[in-house]
This record gives structure tokens, sequence and C-alpha cells, in this order.
């Protein structure tokens, strides 16, 4: 077991938790909403200081994990947003690109599968019905509430599973 196989998981959401998706979210307020153009603009979030500062202060205890609902296809962009925040390395969890279920469940099963083999010191998260599923589940939850939130965005993530 090497060192940093040991240490507890800090696991962070990335939309509205570490980035700020403000500038985007128009594209969800049309209908239809148009989401290669919502993912698209992701490069450009900028990073939300809050959640950045509480991903850098958990590095120093906690292996991080970054959780998101958004499609694997966002990959190198997610990878290379990451770098450029300066943001700690971890392994990145996505949704698959087919993958429409809420992302209450899709989260939330990925959580369970972290646990069998570590301690999730902290699940971080904006959405809600997430973070009351993982509260639920036995999770300790901190919520992002320093983003502001979008009514098109939460119903995306629940109805739509999109993200």
């Amino acid at each position: 077991m090497t060192k940093s196989s040991k240490r507890p998981l800090a696991v962070f959401d990335l939309d509205n938790t570490l980035a700020d998706t403000t500038h985007r979210q128009r594209f969800l307020e049309a209908k239809p909403r148009d989401w290669d153009a919502f993912f698209a603009a992701a490069p450009a979030d900028p990073p939300l200081s809050e959640g950045v500062a509480l991903a850098r202060a958990s590095a120093e205890e906690c292996e991080i994990v970054y959780l998101t609902g958004r499609p694997e296809r966002c990959w190198r962009d997610t990878l290379d947003w990451l770098a450029a925040q300066g943001l700690p390395d971890g392994r990145v969890f996505m949704r698959r690109d087919a993958d429409r279920r809420p992302a209450r469940h899709t989260k939330l099963e990925i959580l369970r599968r972290l646990a069998r083999d570590r301690e999730v010191r902290v699940l971080v998260d904006d959405d809600e019905l997430v973070c009351a599923d993982a509260e639920r589940a036995g999770f300790r939850v901190v919520r992002a509430r320093w983003a502001e939130r979008s009514a098109a965005l939460a119903d995306a993530q629940e109805r739509e599973g999109r993200t």
C-alpha cells in the first residue's frame, strides 16, 4: 500500500463547487437546451475561490478525488481546467456519455464504491439532492453554497441527468 492510498478521500464536485458556470447557464434556459454549447464553454469557467481553497486545504490531509456529472467526452477539457487552476492532482470520475440518471444516483453509486476500500472523509457538492442522499447514506457533506444556483441547472441535474 502506498502512502497516498492510506489517506482518506476528500471528494469534490466541479460545476458550481470549484467552477463557476454562471456564464454558460444561459445555454440551459432555452428549449431545447444546448448541451453541446454548455459543455464546450466549460474551459472558460472562472474558479470559485472558496471551493479551490477548500480543495487545497483538504489535500494536506486527504487524497483529492473529483466527482462530476459532466459526461466523459469532457475529459480532456476537465483535466486541463483543473491543472490550469493549480488544483491538487486527483482521480476524476465522470458520467458515461449515455448515462442520464440523476446526479444523486450516479454520484452516490461512486461514493459507495470508493468507500469500500477507503475512508471518504467528506463530499463537497452544490447539489442539494446529492448532498441529502449522501448524508442519508452516512457520508459527511459540505454544501457548496458559494455559487449562484440556476433553476435550469438544478432541473437538468435531476430530470435530464446531464451534469
